[in-house]
C-alpha cells in the first residue's frame, strides 16, 4: 500500500465501525496519524484502534464525544493537534438515522437528527478551519448518501439533513479554496453497515437490484474513495460530490 498519508494526521468520526472504521483502517495502511472519534461503545473504539494498529497507524488518538456537542466538537480538533501535531484530513461520517413519516415525526428526533447529522460538521469544520488555514493546506470530506440527492420516503428528516451537507460542502469549498483547503462530500448508496442490517430485506434486495451493478458495496469501497479525496492524488479537486453507489442513481 503507497505511503500517501505520510506525515498527516486524518480525524474521523464515527470511526469505531462501518464506514468510518474502514476510512481509519485506510488511513493507517497510507502511514497517517488516526484520530478515531465515537459516541460510546468502547470496545468497538479499541478493536478500530487495534486494526489501525495492525495497518501500521503511525500514531493513533480515541476521542470520546458527542458530535452534536459544538464544544466538545471544538475541543476534539484542539486535542487531535495537541496530541498528534497538526490536522491535514477530517472526515466527517458521524450520523443517525430515526425514520419515520412526517405526519408522526417528533419534534425531539427532527432536531437530533439535525443536530448530529448536519449541524455537527458545521461545528466541526468551523474548529477544524483555523489549525488547516495556519498549515496552509487541508482535505475535509463530508459524507452525504443517495438519499439526499434522490429523496426516499420516510427519509424526509434523514435526506433533508444530507442534502444539507451538499450545499454545505460546495459552499464552504468556495470560502476556503483560496487558502488552500480543499472541501468535497462522497455520497454512498446501499453499503453494507451495521445501520442498513436493520433495512427490511425487500427494501434493500430492491435497492441492490435497483443498482446498475447489482448489489450493495462494502465499507472498504467507500473509504477508497474518501482516501482518494483527502489525499494529494485529488490535489485539484473541490467542492465535489462523488457516487459511491454502484449505478444506483446517476
Amino acid at each position: 500500500m503507497p505511503q500517501d498519508f505520510e506525515n498527516k494526521v486524518a480525524l474521523v468520526t464515527g470511526a469505531s465501525r462501518g464506514i468510518g472504521r474502514a476510512v481509519a483502517v485506510r488511513f493507517a495502511e497510507g502511514g497517517a496519524k488516526v484520530a478515531i472519534a465515537y459516541a460510546g461503545n468502547d470496545t468497538a473504539a479499541n478493536e478500530a484502534k487495534a486494526e489501525c494498529e495492525r495497518a501500521g497507524a503511525a500514531a493513533i488518538h480515541l476521542l470520546k464525544f458527542d458530535v452534536a456537542d459544538p464544544e466538545a466538537c471544538a475541543r476534539a480538533v484542539e486535542e487531535t493537534v495537541e496530541k498528534l501535531g497538526a490536522l491535514h484530513v477530517l472526515v466527517n461520517n458521524a450520523g443517525i438515522s430515526i425514520d419515520g413519516l412526517i405526519m408522526r415525526y417528533k419534534a425531539d428526533d427532527l432536531k437530533r437528527m439535525l443536530d448530529v447529522d448536519l449541524a455537527s460538521v458545521f461545528h466541526l469544520c468551523k474548529a477544524a478551519v483555523r489549525p488547516m488555514m495556519k498549515q496552509r493546506q487541508g482535505s475535509i470530506v463530508n459524507l452525504t448518501s443517495v438519499v439526499g440527492e434522490q429523496g426516499n420516503a420516510g427519509q424526509t428528516v434523514y435526506s433533508m439533513a444530507k442534502a444539507g451537507l451538499i450545499g454545505f460542502t460546495k459552499s464552504l469549498a468556495r470560502e476556503l479554496g483560496s487558502r488552500n483547503i480543499r472541501v468535497n462530500a462522497v455520497s454512498p448508496g446501499l453499503i453494507e453497515t451495521d445501520m442498513t442490517k436493520e433495512l427490511p430485506e425487500a427494501a434493500k434486495k430492491a435497492m441492490a437490484e435497483g443498482a446498475s451493478l447489482g448489489r450493495a458495496g462494502t465499507a472498504r469501497e467507500v473509504a477508497e474513495a474518501i482516501a482518494f479525496l483527502g489525499s494529494d492524488r485529488a490535489s485539484f479537486i473541490t467542492g465535489e460530490v462523488l457516487r459511491v453507489n454502484g449505478g444506483l442513481y446517476m
